[in-house]
C-alpha cells in the first residue's frame, strides 16, 4: 500500500512539551508510520499507509487537547441525478487521503468537505469524483459574479425542451395503446382502420425516437455506470425502458418467438418512464433556479463598479479588483459598493437590507458603512475595510448557500436507502426471473422475462433522493425572497415542532416604510393649505418621512 503524507495546522501548541504530547497522540493512531509536529509553524506532518486515517487523527488530537484546524472546501459536481449518485460520490470522497468529513447535496450539485491536508489534496478530491463517474470543479470562494453564465438556466431550458418533445412523441402512443383499455370502442376502431400491427409499428417508430432523442442521456450515463458496477437511477431507467422497448420490438416484428398469451407491446411504458423522469428533473431544476434567483438578488444589491480615487483622479473600477484601503466615493442616492469607514461627508444611510429598519441612519466621519446599503442625499468618501468575500453581504450569501446545502438528519436515512436502492432492484428483477423459470408455467423463459421487465419498469421513477434536498432548497430560497435567512438548514426540519412564533422588528409585520395615515389640525387651519406647505418643505428631502408626507 502506498504511503500518504498529510500536512495540517494544529492549535494549542505553546511549548516543546505540547509538541511531544501532540506527536504521541498522533503516533498512537493505528496506521501512522511517522508523525512530526513543528512548534514554530504549528503544523503537523503525518506519514501513513491508510488514506482514510484523517478522522482518527483528528479525534486523537482533540482528545489530547491540541485540536487540528481542518480546511474547508466546496466543489461543484455535475452528472448526479439521484440519491444513490450523491451517496456514491460521498463515499468516494470519504476515502480520499486527508478528508475528515464529506457531505454531498444532490439538489445544489455541490459537496462540502473538511480536510486535514494542504492544497495538494484538491487534485485527489477532483480525481476521486472523476473515478466515481462524475465531473467536478472547485467552487468560487468569493462573492458570486452577477455576469457569469447561468448554466443552471441553460440546463433547465434543455430539460424543458426534452420533456416537451418526449411528451409529444409519447402521448399518441399512450392513446393508441392505453386508450383502448379505457374506451373499448377506440380499440375496435383502431383494429378496424389502421390495424393492430400498423399501430404497433407506429408506436415502435415514435418510442424509438423518444429513446434515441430526449432519453439518450439515460443510456449515455446509465450504461457506463452499469459497466463500472456502480449502477444509478440512470442505469435503472435505461434498463427498464430498453427492456420494455426490446420486448415490444420482438412482439411486433418477430411474434413467433413469443407464445400467443404473451404477444403484447409495452412501448407506452418505455415512453412514459422517460417522460415522467424528465419531467421530475425539470421540476427539480426549476426549483433550483428559483432558489438561485434569491441568491442572485442578494448579489445584485452591490453595484458592479466603484469610483476609486487615484491621486487627483477618480476612476471606475470593478469590485473584483478593489483592495482594503482604497478610497471610494459614493454619490448621493448610490449604493455603497463595499464595507468601509467614512472619511469625509455625512448622509442618512438606508440599512434596511441588514437591520430591517426603514428609517435611514445618520452617518458621519469615522462611522462604518456596509456594502449594499443605500446612500441618502450626501456625498461620501469612504475607506474600504472589507472587499470581495470579506464583506457582510458576502457572508450573508455564503450563509444562505450553506443553509441550502445542509443535510438534514432525515437525509442520512434517505441516503442509506438510495445507495442500495438500484442494486436491490436489479437483484430483485434477477430473482423474479429465477423464480418464474423455476415454478412458472410454460413457456417459462418468456414469462420469466416479462416478470423481470415488469420489476424494472415499475421501480424506475425514484424521487426518494431528491425530495429532501430539493425541499431544503425551495424552503430556504422562498424564505430568502421574503427576507428570512436560515443560518442552518436543519432549522427547517425543527420548524415542524414549532407551536409559538414571536415577531419583532419593524418591517416584519409592517410594510417597512412610514405612511401618513392621519392629519390632526388646530382650529382655524385649512387641511389643503397645510399639506401644501408641508409638501413644499419636504419636497427636496430624501428622508422616508418626507416621502410619506409627499
Amino acid at each position: 500500500m502506498s504511503a500518504h503524507s498529510l500536512n495540517f495546522p494544529v492549535s494549542g501548541l505553546n511549548c516543546a512539551g505540547c509538541v511531544g504530547r501532540a506527536e504521541t497522540a498522533l503516533k498512537s493512531v493505528p496506521g501512522v508510520v511517522s508523525a512530526d509536529v513543528n512548534l514554530a509553524t504549528r503544523t503537523a506532518r503525518v506519514e501513513t499507509a491508510d488514506p482514510a486515517i484523517a478522522p482518527a487523527l483528528q479525534s486523537a488530537l482533540e482528545a489530547a487537547g491540541y485540536p487540528a484546524r481542518p480546511r474547508h472546501m466546496r466543489i461543484d459536481i455535475a452528472g448526479m441525478s439521484c440519491g444513490s449518485c450523491a451517496a456514491r460520490v460521498e463515499k468516494a470522497l470519504s476515502t480520499v487521503s486527508g478528508v475528515t468529513q464529506a457531505h454531498v447535496n444532490l439538489a445544489s450539485g455541490a459537496a462540502e468537505l473538511e480536510l486535514l491536508a494542504d492544497s495538494g489534496a484538491d487534485a485527489r478530491v477532483l480525481q476521486a469524483v472523476q473515478e466515481a463517474g462524475y465531473t467536478a470543479r472547485m467552487s468560487g470562494t468569493g462573492l458570486p459574479e452577477t455576469t457569469e453564465v447561468d448554466s443552471d438556466g441553460q440546463e433547465r431550458e434543455a430539460l424543458r425542451r426534452r420533456t416537451i418533445l418526449a411528451g409529444a412523441l409519447t402521448l399518441p402512443v399512450f392513446v393508441l395503446e392505453m386508450g383502448g383499455h379505457a374506451v373499448p370502442a377506440l380499440h375496435h376502431w383502431i383494429a378496424g382502420t389502421i390495424g393492430t400491427q400498423t399501430s404497433w409499428i407506429l408506436q415502435f417508430v415514435l418510442i424509438t425516437a423518444v429513446l434515441a432523442g430526449p432519453g439518450r442521456s439515460f443510456f449515455a450515463k446509465g450504461l457506463p455506470a452499469l459497466w463500472r458496477r456502480t449502477p444509478d437511477m440512470n442505469s435503472l431507467v435505461a434498463l427498464g425502458a430498453s427492456a420494455a422497448w426490446a420486448y415490444s420490438t420482438v412482439a411486433t416484428f418477430a411474434p413467433g418467438l413469443l407464445p400467443d398469451t404473451a404477444r403484447y407491446v409495452y412501448f407506452e411504458a418505455a415512453g412514459v418512464i422517460v417522460t415522467l423522469v424528465l419531467l421530475g428533473r425539470f421540476l427539480e431544476a426549476r426549483a433550483k433556479g428559483r432558489t438561485g434567483a434569491a441568491i442572485r438578488r442578494l448579489v445584485g444589491l452591490q453595484p458592479d463598479t466603484a469610483q476609486v480615487e487615484e491621486g487627483k483622479k477618480v476612476v471606475d473600477r470593478p469590485l473584483s479588483v478593489l483592495q482594503v484601503g482604497d478610497v471610494i466615493r459614493v454619490a448621493p442616492g448610490g449604493r455603497v459598493p463595499v464595507d468601509g469607514r467614512i472619511l469625509t461627508g455625512s448622509a442618512h444611510i438606508d440599512e434596511s437590507m441588514i437591520t430591517g429598519e426603514p428609517v435611514p441612519v445618520l452617518k458621519g466621519p469615522g462611522d462604518t458603512v456596509t456594502g449594499g446599503t443605500v446612500n441618502g442625499a450626501g456625498a461620501l468618501r469612504i475607506e474600504a475595510t472589507g472587499v470581495g468575500s470579506d464583506t457582510v453581504l458576502a457572508h450573508i450569501i455564503r450563509m444562505v448557500e450553506a443553509a441550502q446545502g445542509t443535510r438534514l438528519p432525515i437525509q442520512n436515512l434517505v441516503n442509506r436507502i438510495t445507495l442500495w436502492f438500484v442494486p436491490a432492484v436489479l437483484v430483485l428483477a434477477l430473482l423474479t426471473v429465477a423464480v418464474w423459470l423455476a415454478v412458472g408455467p410454460a413457456p417459462a423463459l418468456t414469462h420469466a422475462l416479462v416478470a423481470g421487465v415488469s420489476v424494472l419498469v415499475i421501480a424506475c421513477p425514484c424521487a426518494m433522493g431528491l425530495a429532501t434536498p430539493t425541499s431544503i432548497m425551495v424552503g430556504t430560497g422562498r424564505a430568502a425572497e421574503l427576507g428570512v435567512l436560515f443560518r442552518k438548514g436543519d432549522a427547517l426540519q425543527e420548524l415542524q415542532s414549532v407551536r409559538v412564533v414571536a415577531f419583532d422588528k419593524t418591517g416584519t409585520l409592517t410594510e417597512g416604510k412610514p405612511v401618513l395615515t392621519d392629519l390632526t389640525l388646530t382650529e382655524g387651519q385649512d387641511r389643503a393649505h397645510v399639506l401644501r406647505l408641508i409638501g413644499a418643505v419636504e419636497a427636496q428631502s430624501e428622508h422616508p418621512i418626507a416621502r410619506a408626507i409627499e
